[in-house]
């Protein structure tokens, strides 16, 4: 249990950035009809499996259209 809580002050800000950025992604997906590349679907696919920080990532980058 030691070990864990060596761990926190790194993973607390880790998990609050994942948490923040799959809400982020989604909201977009959500509120919008055009993508880069891929359909609502896929993109929500994505960003719920590649929850670890990679799948959000992926969208802002590959995925969200500009305005």
């Amino acid at each position: 249990m030691a070990e864990i809580k060596e761990y926190l002050p790194l993973i607390i800000p880790l998990v609050i950035i994942q948490i923040i950025l799959l809400a982020i992604s989604l909201r977009h997906i959500l509120t919008h009809k055009h993508y880069k590349r891929g359909s609502r679907g896929l993109w929500i696919a994505i960003v719920i499996i590649g929850m670890q920080i990679w799948g959000p990532v992926l969208y802002f980058l590959l995925g969200k259209e500009e305005d």
